[in-house]
């Protein structure tokens, strides 16, 4: 995932909220497995979090309770799916400013 000699980003960060990076290019050590099965258990929630979400915004009587609960699950969906894009190497366009 990473070249060697470059800072892997983990797919968690520490007690203080900031990011965890791996420094190694051994891709089969145990805290590479990990973040790699962290980060495929992330991206299957999210694709099951994009079907729900579906289902709740076709349904006619959604009450404003469960869009903000569906609001709040999507967007730690994207924040774990931008890390493991950031992770990988795809570091997400900035916005264009109108």
């Amino acid at each position: 995932m990473t070249a060697q000699d470059e800072l892997r980003l983990l797919p968690w960060v520490g007690p203080d909220g900031k990011p965890c990076y791996l420094s190694t290019d051994n891709q089969g050590g145990y805290v590479s497995r990990l973040a790699d099965h962290i980060e495929a258990f992330q991206l299957g929630m999210a694709s099951q979090l994009l079907e729900y979400s579906r289902q709740v915004l076709d349904d006619e009587i959604a009450d404003s309770e469960e869009l903000n609960h569906l609001a709040a699950q999507l967007t730690s969906a994207l924040r774990d799916v931008l890390r493991v894009a950031t992770s990988r190497g795809r570091t997400p366009a900035a916005p264009r400013r109108p």
